[in-house]
């Protein structure tokens, strides 16, 4: 019998896991940061800092005004322009959806219009080029009624196409369904399918409500009053008066106080419409 020549087992190869390399490279990012933090809490100037940033005393100046006044008016700033961009943009999402071709072509224009443009050229265009345009146009109620309808402007474009998404993801069983019940087109629009595709849209429509929230800064452009500033104009106004920085830090967490929670909402909602799809 001859013998069988046995196969070499070729040599195993040494190095690093694919683990392994995960962990060094995870623990040089913490290594790297790590070292940022110690870099930046050595070199700052923490006396300076405090100083600029951190005057309780300019801080307890602010209050109650900076809530009562400043906060109040951003709140109704954001709230107003968003019932106007959702009424809006409901009008122009059925356009977007319906058979009628002019109707879909203007809805699509202004989408892209008013998606292209930043906001502030849409807030210096209502306080500037309108009156200069047509002198003694009055927009109704005076610079709430511009800021309401500038982010109103603004928002319809986004929501428009939210609120189109969200009706078309409504399963197309609802309508056939409510046609078979009786239910004319429009009164299975209303009653049957928008419901369903709002609960659907809520969470994006909470995040349009939150950059709403900071877009509303952009009102400092149309030259408010001293009883119409935002946050961000009482800040700025009282920064410059103290030629310090805390006003405009306080404003700022003003803002978190609000758009934290919102998105924690938002992260919410998100979550449990992952859940009910599963």
């Amino acid at each position: 019998m001859a013998d069988t020549e046995e196969t070499p087992v070729p040599p195993r190869r040494k190095g690093l896991t694919r683990r392994q390399r995960r962990g060094i490279s995870r623990g040089i990012q913490y290594a790297v940061f790590v070292a940022a933090v110690i870099a930046f809490g050595v070199t700052a100037d923490w006396g300076r800092l405090q100083n600029q940033f951190a005057q309780v005393d300019i801080a307890e100046r602010m209050f109650p005004e900076i809530i009562t006044l400043a906060l109040k008016n951003t709140v109704l700033y954001t709230v107003t322009g968003f019932g106007v961009g959702l009424a809006l943009g409901m009008v122009i999402a059925l356009m977007r959806l319906s058979s009628v071709g002019p109707y879909r072509w203007l809805a699509g224009v202004y989408i892209e219009i008013f998606r292209g443009l930043p906001a502030l050229l849409i807030f210096i265009f209502i306080g500037v080029a309108v009156p200069l345009a047509f002198p003694g146009t009055e927009i109704v109620g005076g610079t709430y009624g511009k800021v309401a309808l500038a982010l109103g402007l603004v928002a319809a474009a986004y929501m428009a196409e939210t609120i189109r998404a969200g009706i078309q993801a409504v399963p197309k069983g609802q309508m056939e369904a409510a046609r078979s019940l009786g239910f004319s087109p429009g009164r299975a629009m209303v009653s049957i399918i928008i419901p369903q595709a709002f609960r659907i849209i809520l969470p994006p429509l909470t995040n349009e409500l939150v950059l709403l929230f900071k877009d509303s800064s952009l009102v400092l452009f149309l030259g408010v009053t001293l009883e119409e500033r935002e946050l961000s104009k009482y800040g700025r106004d009282l920064a410059s008066q103290t030629a310090n920085s805390t006003p405009i830090l306080v404003a700022g967490l003003c803002y978190l106080l609000i758009t934290i929670p919102l998105g924690f909402v938002v992260r919410r909602m998100e979550a449990k419409a992952q859940e009910a799809v599963r």
